[in-house]
């Protein structure tokens, strides 16, 4: 049976560019890269040095701080080059992919039959074990900690975000195969969130508690869905997978082979046909753009617009994302454009603004902040579409001037920066919402956790 969840405060931005529901296979990348800063707060401890022959799910790397997590390579072939920054610390790990792709056997298994533990311990050893991240702090889970829940959603609300029930159709199978498994690993249930009139994979699959969502973004995030279905208290650690990676999971489980190929949507203005494609994380964004990106005066960001990392055409596609934004970029300059009516963009505002008279428009919107960084002042705006029950400007405050006590009584365990992604986007002092709750969680972590 299933539990709706209506969410009333949020913002739905329109944009022009959605992915059209047609998928397209793409040809192999000559080469791919395995970045360590996709998996946030662990300090990477290289096994395949340069030269080194490797199957698809071999170790490139695993986490100083706990070996057991390993991070694996999604392509067989050779790694050409790990490349370092300052402190000689490892930025990316670039593989020349092999023509025919040969895969690490890890052998199937039954996860109707496997315990707790061995669940754990497949997932460590395969190198599925970064999928699966963890609140506090939105850093990959210590697999030492038994969570008291485990969230999913599988629905995405994000601007041109994925349409995730035609990325996953045909995937019932390994994504039974996956919520099986990981429903071992918790005495709580696996809470998994829909679309309120999706048609989605989910619908029918056993050992979850199925919940369908509705209302404006940020509807769609998994930190949104916490907060309805079970919040989390001081003392108490949930895990969170996205719904791609348990696709990964359970063909792992079912053929034994460690597969990250995934379906991308390419999203945005700049692409002459926004479409799905095929593609293995960690792909060249060139290969899965060419011929289809304007490339003039144009921002590429792997992710979405609201909290997506920029990059570059001839960057990666991040290991967690299954989208690419491509819209044009905002360095011209407005004359007057503080003083005049606005009928081309979205503001919650109503001064000398109208897109609120028009809430189906698509808008081809640009990266200009449309001013600059100034003092961070009380307008009672961000509480319009903030939809948990923290005070987001207080909260916000107390991570910028680093008071641990108030951190934590505000809610800091509860949040992840993307839950601010739509604060920082209405945001009329131009303050990096997300900069400053990721650096907050990182203390909260170093010191608390």
């Amino acid at each position: 049976m299933s539990k709706d969840i209506r969410i009333k405060k949020g913002l739905d931005i329109k944009l022009v560019g959605v992915a059209e529901k047609t998928t397209t296979a793409i040809s192999q990348s000559s080469v791919y890269a395995v970045k360590p800063e996709d998996f946030h707060g662990i300090i990477p401890k290289l096994i395949a040095k340069e030269g080194a022959e490797v199957k698809a799910g071999d170790t490139l790397f695993y986490d100083k701080s706990n070996e057991a997590v390993l991070f694996s390579s999604p392509v067989s072939g050779k790694v050409v080059e790990v490349i370092r920054g300052a402190r000689r610390k490892v930025l990316a790990v670039k593989i020349a992919a092999d023509a025919t792709q040969s895969y690490k056997d890890f052998g199937t298994k039954d996860a109707n039959n496997m315990s707790a533990e061995e669940v754990k311990n497949h997932l460590l050893a395969s190198g599925c074990w970064p999928f699966v991240k963890q609140r506090p702090f939105d850093v990959v889970a210590n697999p030492d900690q038994a969570p008291k829940a485990i969230f999913v959603s599988a629905y995405a609300s994000a601007p041109l975000a994925a349409d995730l029930d035609f990325t996953l159709a045909g995937k019932e199978e390994e994504l039974q195969a996956a919520v099986t498994a990981i429903s071992k690993l918790t005495q709580g249930k696996v809470h998994v969130s829909v679309g309120k009139n999706s048609n989605s994979p989910f619908a029918n699959l056993k050992d979850i508690q199925l919940h369908k969502v509705s209302g404006p973004h940020p509807s769609g995030n998994v930190g949104t869905q916490i907060a309805q279905i079970d919040p989390i208290n001081k003392g108490e650690v949930v895990w969170t997978l996205s719904a791609q990676d348990l696709v990964v999971i359970g063909e792992m489980l079912l053929t034994g082979r460690l597969n990250l190929e995934r379906t991308v949507a390419l999203t945005g203005s700049k692409f002459a046909t926004p479409q799905y494609v095929t593609a293995i994380a960690g792909a060249n964004v060139a290969d899965l753009v060419k011929g289809n990106l304007n490339s003039d005066n144009t921002r590429v960001i792997s992710g979405n617009v609201l909290s997506g990392t920029e990059i570059k055409e001839d960057d990666f596609l991040g290991y967690y994302d299954n989208q690419i934004t491509a819209i044009p970029e905002g360095d011209d300059y407005e004359f007057f454009g503080w003083n005049k009516p606005v009928f081309d963009k979205v503001s919650t505002s109503r001064a000398l603004t109208f897109s609120w008279l028009t809430p189906n428009k698509k808008y081809d919107l640009n990266t200009n902040t449309n001013g600059e960084h100034r003092a961070f002042v009380v307008t009672g705006s961000y509480e319009q579409v903030f939809p948990l029950d923290i005070y987001p400007m207080q909260l916000l405050k107390a991570f910028m001037y680093k008071d641990l006590d108030e951190m934590e009584a505000l809610g800091g365990y509860e949040v992840a920066p993307e839950d601010f992604a739509l604060t920082e986007f209405i945001c009329v002092s131009k303050q990096p919402h997300q900069k400053i709750i990721r650096e907050g969680l990182d203390l909260m972590r170093e010191e608390l956790g």
